[in-house]
């Protein structure tokens, strides 16, 4: 009788093997061994899922559902809530010019009710009241002039503005209005119809509003290609990707971006063939800060890898396994980064060589200790070596990087330009992933990418303090501003 391959056998099914000797036996055992080893495993990863949220892995914070986490990666600093000594503030301020002055007469006295009329004013009391006056649309009427050459005969017509286009239109402010409110905003087109019905008394369809988008998207297809090219002349640029919904199925939106620039791209694709069709990787000889995806590494630039990363799956590690090695190794990361921002503050371009040199001591010293803890699993003899690269624990894979890749996690110790995480690539996906939260799913491919070119000329503006309102105006008059800092 061959063993069952369940776990669940009863006490006849046992006897009956007993009887058959002690190879069936042995068998048996081997069997249920084997099959709790499995299950052990599917527990441990089913548990591993369970204990992972936003603050010790890369799940994001919506993850959390009501459990959300209040603890954070940052260490807690001395200083109070609220505004800090030498703020400066931004209290509502008197103005010395005013529009409009509302007189507020006394005609008679509030105790006996004498007329006060005539009698002469000793002082005031003034209020002012900041507020918008009453929202209109302004009609303007253009008027060109047609003339007759006395000497030729000739027609001739007056030049319309350039944005002037059709016999009836509306005009650069009202279309800069609609984009603002779609692209930077986020609002839906229906709610964006909604509120100029109600705030502007203006009937505009949705129809109207693609248009104008459609309009704004062929106007910054020169500085699209700008901003790319002054990132490839960068030294330093961040590079992520997050998933972003298109015609109700999965695609991805990658981005490149610096501290003065953004750019994104949409594409169905996730790895290397996105990438090359970006137009950015290929090209950049800079150092390129990610989070490890393995499509980065096929690209020729030096890597930086980002730490915040590595930190929240050190605190998983404790927080599930209690070693203490993952605890050493985030607490030293911790210090490598507060030593490189007190020597960015004293003035200093690099750490010293000696300095660098015991920290990646003990950074070695500390993978040690990790590697002791988490020994390779070792295969029985006669068991076939499994294909493809074997299963290890989540410690055990992050050691293995931390080894691998210790240039590129140490890269920011090095070089000062390099920072010690990628939240500036983050940062700047997080505002496109609430216009997925807010709006939904883009309906075509076309929309999604009109949304990405117009959101990236509209970050890298904020970024260099640009008014952003000015800026749409300018690309409806037919001028765009320059997305390129002058100091770039």
């Amino acid at each position: 009788m061959k063993p069952s391959p369940r776990l669940s056998i009863s006490r006849d099914e046992i006897r009956a093997i007993y009887a058959q000797g002690e190879e069936a036996v042995l068998e048996l055992v081997e069997s249920l061994v084997t099959q709790i080893n499995v299950l052990e495993k599917r527990v441990e990863a089913v548990e591993n899922q369970q204990s992972k949220n936003s603050r010790n892995s890369s799940k994001p914070p919506s993850g959390d559902g009501f459990a959300k986490q209040t603890k954070s990666l940052r260490p807690k600093s001395n200083r109070s809530s609220g505004g800090q000594p030498g703020h400066p503030g931004s209290t509502l301020e008197w103005s010395a010019e005013v529009d409009h002055v509302e007189h507020h007469p006394v005609t008679a006295c509030y105790g006996c009710g004498l007329s006060l009329a005539d009698h002469p004013v000793e002082d005031w009391e003034m209020r002012q009241v900041h507020d918008l006056p009453p929202i209109q649309l302004a009609v303007t009427e253009h008027q060109c002039e047609v003339k007759s050459c006395p000497h030729c005969g000739r027609l001739n017509r007056g030049q319309f503005p350039s944005e002037v286009q059709q016999s009836v239109q509306y005009g650069v402010h009202l279309q800069s209005l609609m984009v603002y409110l779609m692209e930077l905003q986020l609002l839906p087109s229906q709610r964006v119809c909604q509120l100029l019905s109600e705030v502007f008394d203006i009937g505009v369809s949705e129809g109207t509003l693609y248009n104008v988008r459609q309009r704004c998207f062929e106007a910054l297809a020169p500085s699209e290609v700008e901003i790319q090219q002054a990132l490839l002349q960068s030294d330093v640029v961040h590079f992520d990707e997050t998933g972003f919904r298109v015609k109700k199925t999965l695609w991805w939106l990658h981005v490149a971006c610096t501290e003065s620039l953004t750019y994104y791209f949409v594409h169905p694709k996730r790895g290397q063939l996105a990438m090359d069709e970006m137009g950015i990787l290929p090209q950049f000889g800079g150092t390129g800060v990610h989070d490890g995806l393995k499509s980065y590494a096929q690209y020729g630039f030096l890597h930086g890898l980002c730490n915040a990363h590595h930190l929240r799956e050190l605190t998983f590690i404790v927080e599930r396994y209690q070693q203490d090695w993952a605890e050493q190794m985030r607490t030293l990361l911790g210090k490598m980064n507060r030593l490189v921002e007190e020597a960015k503050a004293s003035g200093a371009e690099a750490l010293e060589p000696s300095q660098i040199s015991q920290l990646e001591q003990q950074y070695g010293e500390i993978l040690q200790l990790g590697f002791q803890a988490n020994p390779p699993e070792v295969l029985p003899v006669d068991q076939p070596k499994p294909r493809g690269r074997p299963k290890q624990s989540p410690a055990k894979n992050l050691l293995d990087r931390l080894v691998t890749q210790q240039d590129a996690v140490l890269r920011f110790i090095h070089d000062f330009q390099v920072p010690f995480d990628n939240n500036q690539a983050e940062r700047d996906l997080r505002m496109m992933k609430l216009k997925q939260k807010i709006s939904g799913c883009f309906r075509s491919p076309e929309g999604a990418s009109m949304f990405c070119r117009i959101r990236s000329y509209l970050s890298t503006l904020r970024k260099q303090g640009v008014n952003i309102w000015d800026a749409l105006v300018q690309i409806f008059m037919g001028v765009p501003m320059s997305p390129i800092p002058k100091t770039e």
